[in-house]
Parts: structure tokens; sequence; C-alpha cells
């Protein structure tokens, strides 16, 4: 591998870190293209089987909160164990879940393939890696990066959803897991060829970097749990921690588990046809890739909680305002897809940003897993109540209210985080 990078950075005068950021980039699209899908099948899937809303429901929260609560224990595996092996083998449980979906027919092959090994392989190719890779590769512009890689999730359901919508319309779903599958497979090479351990590897400093090249510190003599669960406790004892947590815990509601898996069957309710909704969901993830990198930029040189603050506070109004957007002929849903899309998940760089000035380089990938794993059980329980709440009363309007509610308390809540070095976590870890 190494002598392919070197080729690369000898016909480039792109520092690699930039190769690895686009690398990661693709691998962060396929997992969020595979995350996205269970939203189209949710339709075909109660046609052909007969399942309920809610059952499916199920299997889309265990994805999701498997996502978040696999987020920590993968990026401290990544110290342990390396970030090409980690992401190799997500990769190879997304190609194996999508694959064996096509086989199922009862609720619980569906909770094995979409729920387990689709939740687990997304729980490593997820927003823990991205702070991983700008936490070891990069010095400066960490937030520009930051925002690159989160924005390659919008892009995924950009780039993705209205193709598998217009499948299953076509040619059946079975068709869109066999397609997802196929491109978890072809990441596989790309990582294996592509993706160095660290910049020392081939030679060269953390980007923005002006000290020696030397050889990073490493944790590897730790077990993964020891190392997650350590600095858990760790961070706990924070309010900063906790106030992160319970703020990215709304973000999770009010984005993967709301919109994310409920937008298309909520626009088939007002008799928008699945590609229909696909198309607005891609056109919000498309502004999204606009709105996340430029947030990650904002991130390098503004106020992160005051950024959180407005990022919050408009998608709360945003939320409010959907129930009503459906009515407003043409106009409507325009808007919400301009402000929502603009904000999706913008919130992810001075998240991060945050994390990094309170808990340290080391430490700040592990405690920034934890507070994803609030974002994603924020998320499974929304997609339980709306699922739940649409079950009872045939609409999804007060679930609209709710999470844009909860985003305005989001708001508020960020303006309380001090952002200053609390504990050096790492450090305080038992060997």
């Amino acid at each position: 591998m190494n002598r392919l990078v070197r080729g690369i950075m000898s016909r480039t005068r792109i520092n690699y870190a930039w190769i690895v950021v686009a690398v990661i980039f693709l691998v962060l699209l396929a997992a969020a293209g595979i995350r996205a899908t269970p939203s189209v099948l949710i339709l075909p899937l109660e046609h052909e089987f007969g399942w309920s809303r809610t059952t499916i429901s199920m299997v889309i929260s265990l994805n999701i909160a498997l996502y978040g609560l696999i987020g920590p224990f993968s990026a401290a595996a990544m110290q342990r164990y390396g970030i090409r092996p980690m992401v190799l083998g997500a990769l190879a449980l997304l190609a194996i879940g999508t694959f064996a979906s096509t086989l199922m027919s009862m609720p619980w092959h569906m909770m094995l393939a979409w729920g387990v090994l689709v939740g687990a392989g997304s729980g490593v190719a997820a927003n823990t890696l991205a702070a991983t890779i700008v936490g070891r590769w990069f010095e400066a512009r960490r937030g520009l990066a930051m925002g690159l890689l989160t924005a390659s999730a919008a892009t995924g359901q950009m780039v993705f959803l209205p193709l598998m919508a217009y499948m299953v319309d076509h040619v059946g779903w079975r068709a869109v897991a066999f397609m997802v599958s196929a491109i978890a497979a072809l990441a596989v090479p790309l990582v294996a060829l592509l993706l160095p351990e660290r910049p020392q590897d081939i030679g060269l400093r953390t980007y923005g970097s002006s000290a020696p090249i030397q050889a990073e510190a490493r944790v590897e003599t730790k077990n993964p749990l020891t190392i997650a669960f350590a600095a858990l406790g760790k961070a706990m004892r924070i309010r900063d921690f906790w106030l992160l947590f319970f703020s990215f815990f709304i973000c999770g509601m009010s984005t993967n588990g709301y919109i994310g898996s409920h937008f298309i069957a909520m626009c088939g309710d007002f008799g928008i046809l699945a590609v229909g909704g696909a198309s607005i969901l891609a056109t919000m993830g498309m502004l999204d890739l606009i709105g996340t990198t430029l947030s990650g930029w904002l991130s390098d040189r503004f106020n992160a909680r005051v950024l959180l603050f407005w990022y919050y506070g408009l998608r709360g109004i945003a939320l409010i305002f959907l129930p009503h957007a459906f009515g407003l002929a043409y106009y409507g849903l325009p808007i919400f897809a301009v402000i929502y899309g603009l904000d999706w998940i913008a919130t992810v760089p001075p998240t991060v940003r945050l994390a990094n000035d309170v808990f340290g380089k080391l430490a700040a990938p592990i405690v920034f897993g934890w507070i994803v794993a609030g974002h994603q059980l924020g998320a499974a329980s929304a997609t339980m109540l709306a699922g739940y709440l649409r079950n009872s009363l045939g609409s999804y309007n007060l679930s609209s209210m709710l999470m844009g509610a909860a985003c305005l308390v989001a708001a508020v809540m960020v303006l309380r985080i001090k952002g200053h070095r609390a504990h050096d976590l790492i450090g305080a870890m038992p060997a």
C-alpha cells in the first residue's frame, strides 16, 4: 500500500491528508446511502409482507440505536487495532447485512439483517470515524475537514435516495438491497489500498503542524472496552458532557430519527409518491452539503456555542412549520427544504470543536462517540414515537410540533456550555 500511496504523493501537490479525507468521504457516503435505505422500504415492505409501520419502525430504531452505541467502542478500537481494519470490517458487515436482507420473509429476519448487521457496520462508518480521522491527520483546518466528512452523510442521501425510490417502483426493493450491498463491497479495495493509519507512516506531519515528524503516542496496550468506559466515567463528571449529550440527543430526534426515517412516508400521506418524497430529501441533502461544509468553515472562526444556538433554533422553526408546508401549494415544501436542508447536520462540526476544546485531542473522538450514542438514542426514540403517533392519530403533525419544540430547548441548552478544557481523560485512564 505504501508504495502506491507514495506514488500518488509524488504525482500530486495535494497534501495526502486531503486524499484521506476524500477516501473517508466516499466510505461515509456509501454508509449513509445504506443507512437511508430503510426509509424507502417502509411502504413496499408494508405492501408485500403486511408488516405494520410500528414493526418496521422498531427495526429502523434498532439500526439507529446500534449505529450510535457502537461509536465510542469503535473509536477506542481504532486506537487499539487501527483505523483501516475497523473500516474494512464495517464495510464487510454492511455488504453481508444488505445482501442477506434480500432473503428475508419474517420480521426477525429484517431485525437481524438491517437492525443488527447493518446497524453495527454503520456504527463504525459514522461521525466517530470522521472525528478520529480529523484528530489524527489535522492540526489546522479541522473544522473544514470535519464539515466535509459530515456532509458526506447528506450527500449519500442526495446520490442514492431518488435512485432507490425509482428502483423500488420499477424493479422492486430487493434490487435496491443488491445495489447497496455491491457499493459496500466495492469500497473495500479503496480503503485497503489508499488509507494509511497515520501521516507519520508515510513520512508526513499532521496537516498544519510545524513539529518534527515523530511516532504518535498510542494506547494499543489498553482494551477498547476499558478505554471507552474509562472515558465515559470521567466525562460524566463534567457538566459540558451532559449539555453536549442531551443537545445531540435532540439533534438525532429531529434528523435521522424523524425526517430521515419518516419523511417519505409522510409525503405519501399527502399523495406525494416515494420518488417525489425521495427527491425532496435529496434536495435537502444537497443543501446540507453546502450548509455543513460552511458550518465547518465557520467553526474554525466563530464561537461554536453561538453557531449551535442558531442551528437548533432555525431547525426548530422549520419543523414547527412543516405541518403547514404541505398545505401551501408549491411554496410550502421548498421553504421547509431550504431552511431545514441548510441546517440538517450542520450541528456536527461545532459539536466536535467543543468536544476537542473540553476533552482534548486524544479523548475527544471517544467522548464524541458517546455523544453520538446520545444522538442515535434520540433518533431511535423519535423513530418509534413518530411511528406510534402516526398509527394512533393518523398524521405526523403532533410529531413535527414535538420535534420542533425540542430543538428550541436545545438552542437554549447549548448556550450554557463553557467549552474550556476540563480534564486529560486519556492520561487518566488505567493501562
